[in-house]
């Protein structure tokens, strides 16, 4: 019988979860406070809620962000990518060619910063031979996930569970050892995404214009100047009630909103105008005498401009703050024209909206735009002039790759640990000059190891309060019955189902004390069973905001939710499938 303490974690596990679905607030934010409650009520103990800070996977973490940040800022990722897929044609060749090799890349570096440098040119390609990006873009994600699983530093996942059986006095994984499931996963999903997956994509169209954002609904402000003819007018006088693919949201005048805006309401000078519609549309209205755009009276203040499509990041400082408040002027060389959300209608002034992962916004850049810093709070649906970018960093990213290579081969010859090789790796990256101190601290996703630390104080409480025995236990009494097999498959089954709808962290860190209680009650070894979490956690295919990386293209790509539970979900079966059997074949 679930005790109280059980079902008051219980509970408040049901509200994290809830919280994070609906994205109410940053999911580090809702972890941690979570966690701290749980530290308030004495369900674990100050040593148990600072457990996570000091673990050895989240250390690792943060090394393996300094070398992805060093590598990704280099720009040399690109460069090979855009040589394998040159000369490319449409079929399943290229598509081999594109998965396989961005599938070992991913097994040794970070997913997230690969399918960010990956987006535009993919969608430069398609524009080139005539291809929809949505046939491409789903196939690019899945594939980094399905090569994270191939090994420990493949996904900041498996690292984590590593931590928590090191914590557990179990050895962890060793370099490969996930590998056992990763690579025949990997294999057969890949051919899974070249054979069937054209046929279970949608078909969306792109138009020659489409690079630069067109048919997106973005949301425009205009500011009304003194050489408006129509100043004393009402609205349907100016004709801007019934315009041509845009739509007058919202007119803004001092601190008074008006929403809807009436036809018979007079126009007055300095006016915000918020419009809403296609990008080209809204920027045909440029050419009205006396319209301009709110953000070219910054813009214009450049010697340089050009404008630029980018969507933010998940890994974004810029997320959950405000437009007015990110100070972008100033730390970018660069202005907010508009801003698109993806199924989603905006109505609040350019500088009020609040910032999410994926949305989609216009840039007009000056030529001192920092394009290298930007790369960690957004990405580029159009590519820059090469002009912005500083070429002598790109010979630097030779030298970061090839000591995350040679580090990694310590690791694999056991030599050095996994800490001891890139702590020295990173050592090395700031004694040659490659990457500064401050580039360490804007490389590292520190909202990513909060979440992960605090995540940690959540399993705690799992295990104190006494629910992931009981949970253990229901697993025990409803599957065990029917065999080992189907046991594990109920253990695969819950951590995925979670990992589709919260952070893949964040569930497996939740569902490693169930297994950690299932191991040893049914006196079974911990490393198969820690296995089926990492993967299961890992998995995640059946939504977009399941993973970053499926987040990152779904925008871009102009799919829907149902498009990715159309592929996903056979993909999360496929995977399902071999983990468990390769887990129950080898290991018991």
């Amino acid at each position: 019988m679930m005790g109280l303490a059980a079902g008051f974690v219980l509970l408040c596990l049901l509200g994290m979860v809830t919280l994070l679905i609906r994205d109410i607030s940053r999911p580090e934010l809702v972890v941690s406070s979570f966690m701290l409650l749980f530290l308030l009520t004495g369900i674990i103990s100050p040593q148990e809620a600072l457990l996570g800070f000091s673990n050895e996977g989240l250390i690792t973490i943060a090394l393996l962000f300094i070398l992805a940040g060093a590598i990704d800022k280099s720009g040399v990722m690109e460069t090979i990518f855009k040589k394998v897929i040159s000369g490319s044609r449409p079929n399943k060749i290229f598509l081999l060619k594109l998965l396989a090799p961005l599938s070992i890349c991913s097994a040794f570096l970070n997913n997230t910063p690969i399918v960010v440098m990956l987006t535009p040119i993919i969608r430069n390609w398609c524009r080139e031979h005539n291809v929809s990006p949505s046939k491409l873009l789903i196939p690019i994600s899945y594939a980094t996930i399905l090569g994270g699983m191939m090994t420990i530093m493949g996904t900041s996942t498996n690292l984590v569970v590593h931590g928590m059986m090191v914590e557990q006095g179990e050895d962890g994984f060793s370099f490969f050892q996930l590998a056992a499931v990763g690579l025949p996963a990997t294999i057969i999903g890949i051919a899974f995404l070249i054979f069937l997956g054209g046929k279970l994509l949608p078909e969306k169209a792109m138009k020659p214009h489409d690079e630069e954002g067109a048919m997106r609904e973005y949301l425009c402000e205009f500011k009304v100047g003194s050489d408006y003819p129509y100043i004393g007018k009402t609205l349907k006088q100016a004709k801007l009630r019934k315009l041509e693919g845009v739509f007058l949201a919202s007119l803004f005048r001092g601190s008074e909103q008006f929403t809807p805006v009436p036809s018979s309401m007079v126009i007055n000078e300095d006016d915000i105008l918020l419009f809403s519609g296609d990008i080209t549309r809204i920027s045909s209205l440029q050419k009205t005498k006396g319209l301009k755009i709110a953000a070219h009276e910054e813009a214009g203040q450049f010697q340089y401009m050009k404008v630029v499509e980018a969507a933010v990041t998940p890994r974004s400082s810029l997320l959950f703050r405000k437009v007015k408040e990110t100070d972008f002027r100033s730390n970018y060389h660069a202005a907010i024209l508009a801003v698109h959300r993806h199924s989603k209608h905006l109505q609040s002034k350019i500088g009020d909206i609040v910032l999410k992962p994926g949305d989609i916004i216009l840039l007009a850049v000056g030529k001192e735009f920092k394009k290298e810093t930007s790369r960690i709070d957004f990405y580029f649906l159009s590519q820059l002039d090469d002009s912005l970018f500083d070429p002598s960093i790109r010979k630097k990213g030779w030298t970061s790759l090839f000591l995350l290579g040679f580090m990694a081969l310590l690791v694999i010859a056991d030599i050095l640990s996994i800490i001891e090789a890139y702590g020295t790796a990173v050592l090395l990256l700031c004694l040659l000059k490659i990457i500064s101190i401050n580039e360490i601290k804007s490389f590292i996703q520190w909202n990513v190891l909060v979440l992960i630390a605090s995540s940690f104080g959540i399993g705690a409480a799992l295990a104190n309060s006494g629910l992931a025995e009981f949970i253990a236990h229901f697993i025990l009494n409803t599957f065990a019955p029917l065999g080992l097999f189907t046991m594990i498959l109920a253990l695969y089954l819950f951590t995925n189902l979670l990992t589709e709808f919260i952070t893949n962290n964040a569930a497996a860190v939740i569902m490693f004390p169930i297994a950690y209680k299932l191991s040893l009650i049914q006196e079974i070894p911990l490393l198969p069973l820690a296995m089926i979490v990492s993967i299961a956690a890992s998995a995640s295919f059946a939504t977009p905001i399941g993973y970053q990386t499926n987040l990152i293209v779904y925008g871009p790509g102009g799919y829907s939710f149902k498009d990715f539970l159309k592929i996903g979900i056979p993909l999360n079966l496929i995977v399902m499938a071999v983990a468990v059997s390769v887990v129950y074949f080898v290991w018991f």
